[in-house]
């Protein structure tokens, strides 16, 4: 616990920053972690990123996450959309399991791709988001943080119900209200500090949203992990493992606050 808190601390000091001051900055920390996250994923999988269908999946993965106000002008000068590179990636990582002789499978592919979007969408609006304003951004984080704060606690001080065992046997169903509750009072506290909804109904709407689909994140991540019979998807950061067991919850929050139009 000792160490899990003192990397949280040093992760969060080097991270908000960045965060705050956004621009170009932001945009490589964004690019660099979402790197780490799609190695991770592909080597539950047992596909090496210095590997051909890797690269086509580190490449697709750099083209997702252009933010759009590049994205017009390049599909302008190019004549492409991010759609149609998509399609591009998925007959290449095809093409590529014929030459390999599905030594590199139909599967492999499908999982490279679906690996790609999931870190690719969700970081992708992490950029769309801090471009939009700072205020949304530290809303989701504040929103994901004491939603994983409040379930852990309140779950090790009340839970008694699993919520899914199958998946991760440690949270309960005291925990993911718990969360909820202390994301709501997060954001009271928030909207006090900095007023960013013209309406507290609407808030309160948002933040239980937010606070459900980021602990949906995070089963999600967990129902990988355990397919794949990994415990950590990395150890970048010690005592936390690696930057899908910390972002796993904003890359569900962060797409939802834009389809909601919150953001």
């Amino acid at each position: 616990m000792k160490q899990r808190i003192i990397t949280g601390a040093i992760a969060a000091a080097f991270f908000v920053p960045i965060v705050f001051l956004g621009g170009s900055f932001f945009n490589i920390l964004i690019y660099f972690m979402a790197a780490i996250g799609l190695f991770e994923l592909l080597r539950m999988k047992g596909i090496k990123l210095y590997s051909i269908a890797g690269l086509i999946s580190i490449l697709l993965l750099f083209v997702l996450l252009i933010p759009n106000s590049i994205a017009v002008n390049l599909s302008q000068i190019t004549g492409h959309t991010k759609t149609e590179w998509l399609f591009v990636a998925v007959f290449l990582l095809l093409i590529y399991s014929v030459f390999v002789k599905n030594q590199f499978t139909f599967d492999d592919a499908a999982f490279a791709i679906m690996a790609t979007l999931y870190v690719g969408i969700g970081f992708y609006y992490f950029i769309e988001t801090r471009e939009i304003g700072l205020t949304y951004v530290i809303f989701a984080l504040v929103v994901v943080w004491t939603t994983d704060s409040g379930a852990y606690f309140t779950g090790r001080k009340f839970g008694k119900r699993k919520l899914w065992p199958e998946i991760s046997p440690n949270k309960t169903v005291e925990g993911f209200i718990g969360g909820i509750v202390c994301a709501i009072i997060a954001a009271f506290i928030l909207q006090w500090i900095t007023p960013f909804s013209s309406s507290y109904i609407i808030l309160i709407g948002i933040t239980i949203a937010a606070s459900i689909f980021g602990q949906l994140g995070d089963l999600v991540e967990s129902a990988i992990k355990r397919h794949y019979n990994v415990k950590d998807s990395g150890k970048i950061l010690p005592g936390h493992g690696g930057i899908l067991d910390r972002f796993d919850s904003l890359l569900f929050v962060i797409p939802l606050l834009h389809f909601l139009h919150f953001v």
